[in-house]
């Protein structure tokens, strides 16, 4: 197993590694808390009013869950 043999592993692994990060990050059942993610800089203080504000640590009332 020389130099060019590593690299190629590594490189496909890399690559295989990038392609599940990409199919976990655009799976249709994250949709919801990508768009509440999505609205986080312009939401301010009212962090409580946006939907489903509990699935990215926040409860209702703005503090974070632990």
């Amino acid at each position: 197993m020389d130099l060019n043999d590593i690299r190629s592993l590594v490189t496909l692994v890399s690559f295989t590694l990038f392609i599940g990060l990409m199919a976990w990050t655009w799976w249709p059942a994250r949709r919801a808390r990508h768009d509440t993610a999505a609205l986080l800089p312009f939401a301010g203080d009212s962090v409580a009013l946006l939907p489903f504000s509990g699935d990215i640590g926040v409860d209702r009332r703005g503090e974070r869950n632990e």
